[in-house]
């Protein structure tokens, strides 16, 4: 099956709430050895302001492959998983995800490129909180290698 070029510009509504608990950031940090005591230490991530721990920036792509996976599963898309590299990441905070976040993330695509027999395709994940407010939007490219490649 080929990529659905009819993919561009489609929207993946907010699904599932993420509840970001104290030891999903703990095991976060430590999985991705990021060391400072504010991930771990409620008391030094208030002495910075914060309500609780803070998650390391890259936490967010928790909530983004989350929602990315919604398109994956999507049968219209024509993404055989089995077929993807994971090209690119980037992330934008509009604020920091501290512990007992409720976080949502919407999906849209915002590209799909024929690339070979293959394709290119770019999402991006506006994640937000409870209220709706934006916490950070998260940008990814996969390639979904065409047969034969």
């Amino acid at each position: 099956m080929t990529i659905n070029p009819d993919l561009q510009g489609r929207s993946y509504p907010a699904a599932e709430v993420y509840d970001v608990g104290r030891e999903k950031i703990r095991e976060f940090a430590r999985a991705v050895k990021a060391t400072h005591p504010a991930h771990f230490d409620v008391e030094a991530a208030q002495a910075l302001g914060h309500s609780d721990l803070v998650a390391p920036p890259t936490f967010a792509i928790i909530v983004a492959q989350r929602a990315d996976a919604r398109l994956i599963e999507d049968p219209d898309s024509g993404i055989d998983f089995s077929r993807v590299v994971h090209a690119d990441q980037r992330f934008t905070h509009h604020r920091a995800i501290v512990a007992g976040d409720q976080l949502r993330a919407e999906l849209h695509v915002d590209g799909v490129r024929a690339m070979g027999g293959g394709a290119m395709i770019t999402t991006r994940s506006e994640i937000t909180d409870a209220d709706g407010g934006p916490v950070a939007t998260t940008i990814s490219s996969i390639l979904v290698r065409g047969e034969g490649q």
